[in-house]
């Protein structure tokens, strides 16, 4: 199979441009799930707390807390993960109180992402980057 210049010029462009496809496309993924999750409703910055590490050796068992003072539900996203959605932590009336912590599995470095939902129907979210040495999902 003989190809041109051009021929070989267009097949790289194509390869390159599937390369940076995936990233964008994990990233509309986790705005999918938050708009599901809010019902396409306002997100306010803020009102959340997530704690997690800034840098984890290991992507297997990264640890974080997340708190939200009145929140009825909060959501965690790892942002760059085939899968994003991570965890729903619903909280009734009767909650002590409402914060949740576990372990999660991170692709890589990425933003891990909480979202809040408050009594009154708002929401509230807050990001933090996880700089992941070690994959956890197979990397």
């Amino acid at each position: 199979m003989d190809f041109t210049r051009r021929d070989t010029l267009a097949i790289g462009a194509a390869a390159a441009a599937v390369t940076v496809l995936p990233m964008p496309a994990m990233a509309s993924l986790a705005d999918d799930a938050i708009a599901e999750f809010t019902g396409g409703a306002d997100v306010a910055d803020g009102g959340v707390d997530l704690d997690a590490p800034e840098i984890a050796e290991n992507g297997n068992t990264v640890p974080i807390e997340v708190s939200a003072e009145g929140a009825t539900a909060i959501m965690v996203l790892a942002a760059g993960n085939p899968t994003p959605g991570v965890a729903t932590f619903n909280f009734g009336p009767l909650a002590a109180a409402q914060a949740a912590s576990t372990r999660i599995r991170l692709a890589g470095t990425q933003d891990v992402v909480a979202v809040a939902k408050f009594a009154d129907g708002s929401f509230a979210q807050v990001s933090n980057t996880v700089k992941v040495t070690i994959g956890g999902c197979g990397g």
